[in-house]
């Protein structure tokens, strides 16, 4: 029995080093995945921000919503549409992913954030025009194709994140973007992720996915790549071993470390614990990508 206490002990020192390195430290969590699917993991990865904020750090969630934005459409009748990845993004489809993202998804996780202790914040990009979106078309065979309510982010506002952070509160963002005419945009919750932590001059740029890392080899789920730097990143697109829905994932990351972000880290948000993991041990998880080799 004694032992197993000793073990616990032994965990928690483990972590101490790391609670100091990131105390009052700004971590921003793309949140998305099977972490927002599985009702067990949800309360998890929720009990592990919470916990974030009570040893004095500032964790900043974005989240997405695809799937559940699908499922709205569906009862109204209406298909979901994509043009190479981009969903098409009518009125009509606008207003749902708004209801959605910024309605239920956003609210549900702020109600949990609570719930577990937080004092959580729900925002989105449109609240003091903390995400300025611009219109975004996609080029195909040569020409430009108008999808819609798509955007661009254009510039980030972070005064009122800054705001809440020296409050106490967890600010959670939906990535629906507005322009200088009032108009609403979707944006990709990635994208959105990336440049609000260089933004922020993030210490940490947490994004979950449902894979593992980036791997040296597709095929083989054991060649994790632990560490790189963030040209070794850009020369994986280059040679095409990242690629698919990869490659927006780690385009976010890239931007979020040449905007301001010190480190990010791409995780398995279906590992129990797995923003825990990768903070406060020794060995973490996931793939971390750095400005530079040269850098501790």
């Amino acid at each position: 029995m004694i032992g197993k206490k000793i073990e616990r002990a032994e965990i928690l020192m483990e972590a101490l080093p790391y609670i100091k390195e990131f105390y009052g430290k700004t971590v921003v969590i793309k949140y998305g995945g099977n972490a927002m699917i599985d009702e067990k993991i949800k309360d998890e990865v929720v009990q592990d921000i919470v916990l974030m904020k009570f040893v004095g750090m500032n964790p900043v969630i974005i989240h997405g919503g695809g799937p559940e934005i699908n499922k709205v459409l569906s009862k109204l009748g209406k298909t979901a549409q994509f043009n190479m990845g981009n969903r098409v993004t009518d009125y009509e489809t606008m207003e749902v992913v708004e209801m959605v993202l910024a309605g239920k998804i956003n609210k549900n996780i702020v109600t949990k954030l609570n719930k577990f202790g937080g004092k959580a914040v729900g925002l989105s990009g449109t609240d003091a025009n903390l995400i300025v979106a611009d219109k975004k078309y996609i080029e195909k065979e040569g020409e430009k194709v108008d999808i819609g309510y798509v955007g661009n982010v254009k510039t980030i506002n972070p005064r009122m994140i800054r705001i809440l952070e020296k409050e106490g509160f967890i600010p959670v963002i939906s990535p629906v973007g507005v322009d200088e005419e009032g108009k609403s945009y979707n944006i990709n919750a990635d994208y959105v992720a990336g440049e609000l932590a260089g933004a922020l001059g993030a210490y940490k740029f947490i994004l979950m996915t449902d894979i593992a890392g980036i791997l040296k080899d597709i095929e083989d789920k054991s060649s994790i790549i632990s560490e790189m730097s963030l040209d070794d990143a850009e020369k994986l697109i280059d040679s095409g071993i990242i690629s698919g829905g990869m490659l927006p994932k780690v385009d976010a990351c890239l931007t979020a470390l040449k905007k301001g972000a010190e480190r990010v880290h791409i995780i398995d948000g279906r590992v129990r614990h797995a923003i825990l993991l990768e903070l406060f041990t020794d060995d973490g998880i996931g793939t971390m990508i750095k400005k530079a080799d040269k850098e501790d």
